[in-house]
């Protein structure tokens, strides 16, 4: 996933769209809509993907994340900043290619993990039960 590959894509057209919440992804007359919920949760951070295959923790409770800036990273990235204050993940040309491209296929994966695992794309507002000192961790 770093890197770039030599043939990969460079987008033409980069969108910021607070009020729909979508990145938009221009590659001449194609266009990509990506939503921060999706962006977020293919984050490449090595707190989310960790060191090696097997080591991914799977990122829940993103719904609602805001994608508050956009910062280049040299010529081969994107830096993105998002709400919950997860700023760090560089998103390569290649990676947000391929998150355009297999959009649907990605994402319905993530759905079929997140109900595998009893997780929800809803962060968590059940009020934790008092009286005990044994808390749930994440």
């Amino acid at each position: 996933m770093a890197g770039m590959e030599k043939d990969t894509p460079i987008p033409d057209v980069i969108r910021l769209h607070k009020l729909s919440r979508v990145l938009e992804l221009g590659y001449g007359d194609q266009s990509y809509r990506l939503d921060f919920e999706y962006l977020r949760v293919f984050t490449p951070s090595a707190e989310a993907r960790g060191h090696g295959p097997g080591q991914e923790t799977l990122q829940v409770g993103k719904r609602n994340v805001d994608l508050l800036a956009i910062e280049p990273a040299g010529t081969y990235a994107l830096k993105l900043v998002f709400s919950d204050g997860h700023d760090s993940g560089l998103y390569t040309w290649d990676l947000l290619y391929n998150l355009a491209v297999h959009h649907d296929e990605l994402w319905a994966e993530y759905l079929r993990l997140l109900e595998a695992q009893g997780a929800s794309r809803d962060i968590d507002t059940t009020p934790k039960s008092g009286g005990s000192s044994c808390s749930h961790h994440h």
